[in-house]
């Protein structure tokens, strides 16, 4: 009864306002000439030339418009794309995986041991996350926040704001987890393999074109069966039998003569000769007369 009094009291006209206003109005406007009408209509008047200003700005300063633009949809897209506690859980899920699939020879230690300290400290439940809207964080306790014990469940041990940085694993920002991508990167070479190595066989360049082709060529050859001298001489040998076999197969056709085939059995190349045309031979005289 009190509440409504109340609330009928503060929506109610003054003395002033209903005598002033006609005794047979409309609802609307008795609703309009009320508190509560005339409060809305002034917020709405304020808001009205609040947004008539911004468009007036903008038109008037453009290049301030857009960087403010820019920066709160920068804002706008960093808050939207804000990882959460399950996609760093997924993560680390993906990654242990990742590295499941090789053997511990080829595995990177750095990532190897980062990864594991993160599950260990998933499994036990110390994992903590902490949502600063266009970032998070990700921060281990010291006790799992369901364990029966005082100094889990106390709130005056909890984890001091000024050792927080301390405790920090990773950081969330635009969808991604950046120091578990980072740690990741070449999670697939192990270094201490090559730790003994001096350093110019330690470094590693980039092979060329042609060290890549006989790289290829290498690997195709390792596809293929083993040449010994036997089978070499073997394959001579079955080369040979074929060649002369299609040397007599063409004399016996009459496509080669004798002498080509001594040729090409010697090895011999028969050069073209080029025949000199005979000279034309003056008769004198007395040749011709005696032969009359």
């Amino acid at each position: 009864m009190a509440a409504s009094w109340v609330l009928r009291r503060w929506c109610s006209t003054s003395v002033a306002e209903a005598g002033a206003a006609p005794a047979n109005g409309t609802r609307w406007e008795r609703l309009k000439n009320s508190k509560l009408g005339v409060w809305f209509s002034g917020m709405s008047r304020d808001y009205k030339e609040a947004c008539r200003e911004i468009v007036v700005g903008a038109w008037e300063r453009p290049i301030k418009a857009s960087i403010y633009l820019s920066l709160l949809g920068g804002a706008g897209t960093c808050i939207y794309t804000n990882p959460d506690d399950a996609s760093f859980e997924t993560t680390v899920l993906d990654t242990a995986n990742q590295l499941g699939l090789l053997t511990p020879w080829i595995r990177s230690g750095t990532s190897d041991g980062h990864v594991q300290k993160l599950a260990k400290l998933r499994n036990e439940g110390r994992l903590r996350h902490l949502s600063l809207g266009v970032v998070s964080l990700t921060y281990f306790a010291d006790y799992n926040p369901d364990a029966s014990l005082y100094e889990a469940q106390c709130s005056n041990l909890s984890i001091p704001w000024r050792e927080l940085h301390t405790r920090v694993l990773d950081v969330g920002f635009a969808g991604r987890w950046w120091i578990l991508d980072h740690k990741m990167k070449d999670y697939d070479v192990n270094d201490e393999e090559f730790k003994h190595l001096p350093p110019a066989m330690a470094a590693t360049v980039p092979p060329g074109v042609q060290g890549v082709e006989n790289n290829e060529r290498l690997h195709k050859e390792s596809w293929m069966p083993l040449k010994t001298e036997e089978n070499e001489e073997k394959e001579k040998a079955s080369a040979a039998v074929e060649e002369e076999g299609g040397i007599v197969e063409q004399i016996k056709m009459d496509s080669l003569d004798l002498v080509e085939t001594i040729k090409i059995k010697t090895g011999i190349v028969a050069q073209p000769q080029e025949i000199a045309d005979p000279e034309p031979q003056e008769l004198t005289l007395t040749e011709t007369e005696t032969q009359e």
